[in-house]
């Protein structure tokens, strides 16, 4: 698994990291002043990659979090069976399947260039190139 571990002091909006074995992106963080007898905390919303749940996490920021290394790449799209794309990686040239996202469901078609996310040996749509 690509992990890589990481203070939570060092994070801020728009990066990624791992809560409950789910890789996420930070959409909210705040940091509390330390108190009299502890330390600065910091709080962290995110958003999962792949479920698209909001979690949450307090921890003091000098604690060490693992962060996801997230891999992208293009693919071209070979066939669409049902809801799931046939893509085959432009690099690679290895083929794979992936469900097609709601909000993409009507731009995805056989021909077309799309970008994937990989993170934690799971792999997702992110969007249309074009």
């Amino acid at each position: 698994m690509a992990r890589e571990m990481t203070e939570v002091g060092k994070m801020k909006e728009g990066r990624f990291i791992i809560i409950d074995d789910e890789p996420c992106r930070i959409v909210g963080f705040s940091t509390s002043a330390p108190g009299k007898h502890g330390h600065a905390k910091a709080k962290i919303d995110a958003i999962g990659l792949f479920d698209s749940q909001k979690r949450s996490m307090i921890r003091p920021t000098s604690a060490k979090i693992e962060v996801p290394i997230i891999e992208r790449g293009s693919a071209q799209v070979l066939a669409i069976v049902a809801n799931n794309a046939q893509l085959m990686d432009l690099i690679t040239y290895e083929t794979f399947e992936l469900p097609i996202p709601i909000n993409l469901r009507g731009d995805v078609r056989e021909g077309v260039e799309v970008e994937y996310i990989q993170a934690l040996g799971r792999r997702k749509i992110e969007r249309v190139k074009g």
